[in-house]
């Protein structure tokens, strides 16, 4: 593997500083691992009172040493901390990881040493990992930079899973898990304050690692998607999942994580696309990352979700369809064909249908197990196998239950697996390499992560590249409203439909205006000091003769003079029906750029709140999958004798708009546009508000 990062994950000599003999203190810790992990790099051990350190000679400083290292460990603290950086910073050391914590995350003194750290290294092209880092463990080439007593506890494992994670409480957990299931683990690397090197960028590197082949994430912020993204390209282009946990979801978990390790937090339905549209599943915490680990080694790529759950229990067999309705994950249809060849089979008691009961004869006959899977991985509709046996053991063959099993994963190209509490039980199906879980929930929720993100990444595959997240060059300051005019005038010219109007600054204007459109017409004064007109009363609608609208004119006039608002003159709008009133809406974020946001509108669109969010620029498509995930998705479809809405219309109107916030690069803030009336002959924009950069008028 050769990256920019190899002075962190293959570093040729490593310098700890403030090295200790006691295995069990952190200074001790990466030699004591190193050493018995077969690292063949040289240790430079640094510490003035000791002349040896774990049986290796030990120099009193940095510059003491017979050679520049690759990597120096920096376990010292405080402003020591900080002169160690000079010091490497001053020799050409490539790379450092200072354990030290005290910095960012406590406080304004230590974010000032930590940005004081931060200024030495890049000005010397030192790479920084942490501070308040548990450190790096590459245990393909026993690069061990940590002090994790988790690799104590579980001894380690080389293996195809890679643990990229901020925090390295959480690195150790996931490490843990995976080790109990018998998986060996490469990378384990915490990144602690990311005052330099990042989760997104180890992710980027170890995503080159020929030989790993799962890649697993905690974050706590997301300063550098498109490092993020790139990895994500390296590893689905290698077949390689990733998942990651992003933590603060909720402002309280957001304030916990800025106490932590100083992340910043990112508004968490952005992050949700984000990590969507790049592949990657989200986890909802660490027991979730690890836990279908055994199911993505096996390689499988379930193209549906139906699920067959065999079982010598009627009663697991219920609960498991239930539990399997809850997860989406349909109980498939067996074929006339399969359930015949299955009744040739099992006793005449025993059910033929899905699930499978292949009941207490198992314990007579033990080749059950291993008649009835091959016939049900024939039936088409089955995607996804649950083997749950609530009870076995003593007068059970469960090695020859296990044997069946394993041969099923290795060629039947489904995936399957066992749901056994008995750890007596469970282990002789974990030796036999058959992914196992303690129960059958836990397995269900394996299977739906599983379905699921191979279903994400077919979409992926059929999108076309995301652009860049942030501008190269975004519009700072501060922002303004655009008048309803000028914020129509903005959508047509992008290519959305809005409503026909037309601004008028007289009121024989506004007559001339409603006798051209022909019909009813809304009058609504336009000034981009008066954003929200209706509350002010510079709204009426249904407008269809002169003395009115010249009465609306006057009125709004007036009601704009005495609110000392800029008056523009007032928009005779067209009143246009729709069979549903939606919203579209979209903003420039500044970690990820445009952002769109689809859903039910109309006055209650704040209370309600069914809406979805995804990045733009967004296809139509991808908008109509989005539309799909809304509780009113059946309304769009027709329902009770009402026609179908013009999706395609709708799914264009929306991706426009997002395509235009995507090409002003920050010019443009936001766009709220509430009603867009939907219906079986399109859609069209009836109210918009444009929000744009202070100095740019226009939008552009």
């Amino acid at each position: 593997m050769s990256t920019q990062l190899d002075s962190l994950l293959s570093p040729a000599s490593i310098a700890v500083i403030g090295a200790s003999d006691n295995i069990h203190k952190i200074g001790g810790r990466p030699i004591h691992y190193m050493k018995q992990h077969g690292y063949a790099g040289t240790i430079y051990p640094v510490n003035p009172q000791r002349e040896t350190i774990q049986g290796i000679p030990s120099f009193p400083s940095l510059d003491a040493l017979p050679a520049v290292p690759d990597l120096a460990i920096i376990v010292i603290g405080g402003d020591a901390a900080v002169q160690a950086v000079r010091d490497c910073a001053r020799l050409g050391v490539a790379s450092a990881i200072v354990i030290a914590s005290g910095f960012g995350e406590a406080g304004e003194e230590g974010k000032r040493q930590q940005d004081e750290m931060v200024r030495i290294a890049r000005a010397a092209n030192l790479r920084i990992v942490g501070p308040n880092s548990q450190g790096l463990a590459n245990f393909g080439n026993g690069a061990v930079a940590s002090f994790s007593t988790m690799f104590i506890e579980v001894p380690p494992k080389d293996g195809p899973v890679a643990v990229v994670s901020q925090s390295g409480g959480m690195a150790a957990m996931v490490y843990g898990l995976l080790r109990g299931q018998g998986i060996g683990v490469r990378h384990v690397h915490a990144t602690g304050n990311q005052a330099d090197v990042t989760v997104s960028e180890l992710a980027l590197a170890v995503a080159h690692d020929p030989d790993v082949k799962l890649l697993l994430l905690y974050l706590e912020s997301l300063s550098d998607p498109d490092m993020l993204a790139q990895a994500a390209a390296v590893a689905r282009a290698r077949g390689v999942p990733v998942v990651a946990v992003k933590a603060g979801r909720t402002g309280a978990g957001q304030r916990a994580a800025a106490s932590h390790t100083g992340a910043m937090a990112s508004e968490d339905r952005a992050v949700d696309a984000f990590l969507a549209r790049h592949g990657i599943w989200r986890a909802d915490d660490a027991h979730a990352l690890a836990r279908c680990a055994s199911l993505y080694l096996r390689g499988w790529q379930p193209s549906g979700r139906n699920l067959v759950v065999v079982s010598n229990s009627g009663a697991s067999c219920v609960m498991a369809a239930d539990a399997a309705d809850t997860l989406s994950l349909p109980i498939a249809p067996l074929s006339d064909a399969t359930q015949t060849a299955l009744a040739a089979r099992l006793p005449g008691f025993a059910a033929t249908a899905n699930p499978v009961d292949v009941t207490a004869a198992l314990l007579t006959n033990s080749a059950l197990f291993g008649d009835v899977l091959p016939v049900v991985a024939e039936d088409p509709s089955a995607d996804l196998f649950l083997l749950d046996i609530p009870v076995a053991g003593m007068g059970y063959d469960v090695p020859r239950f296990a044997r069946d099993a394993a041969h099923f994963a290795d060629h039947a190209g489904k995936p399957i697996a066992v749901a056994a509490w008995q750890e007596s039980v469970a282990s002789v199906f974990r030796e036999a390499g058959v992914p196992t879980f303690e129960n059958a929930a836990d397995a269900l929720a394996a299977f739906h992560q599983l379905a699921g993100h191979q279903a994400l990444l077919r979409i992926v595959a059929e999108e076309p590249p995301l652009p860049a997240a942030v501008a190269t060059h975004p519009q700072a300051g501060k922002t303004h409203t655009l008048s309803e005019a000028a914020s129509l005038a903005r959508l047509a010219e992008a290519g959305v439909n809005v409503v026909e109007h037309v601004l008028c600054r007289t009121a024989d204007e506004a007559v001339a205006a409603w006798q051209k459109i022909g019909a009813p017409v809304a009058v609504k004064a336009s000034s981009p000091q008066v954003p929200h007109k209706s509350e002010h009363g510079l709204v009426m609608l249904h407008c269809n003769d002169a003395d009115t609208i010249r009465r609306a004119f006057d009125g709004q006039t007036r009601t704009l003079a005495s609110m000392q608002a800029n008056c523009e003159g007032v928009l005779v709008a067209r009143m246009t029906r729709g069979q549903r009133e939606l919203m579209v809406g979209a903003h420039w974020d500044p970690t990820f750029g445009a952002v769109l946001l689809v859903g039910d509108g109309g006055k209650y669109v704040e209370v309600l709140r069914d809406t979805a969010l995804l990045l733009a620029p967004a296809t139509p498509a991808a908008v109509k999958r989005a539309l799909s995930t809304l509780r009113i998705a059946p309304l769009l479809g027709g329902v009770r004798g009402d026609q179908p809405i013009d999706l395609d219309a709708l799914c264009t109107l929306a991706a426009s708009v997002g395509r235009m916030v995507h090409e002003a690069r920050g010019a443009i803030a936001s766009v709220d546009l509430n009603p867009v009336m939907a219906g079986p002959e399109g859609a069209v924009v009836v109210d918009a508000l444009i929000e744009v950069a202070t100095g740019d008028v226009a939008g552009r």
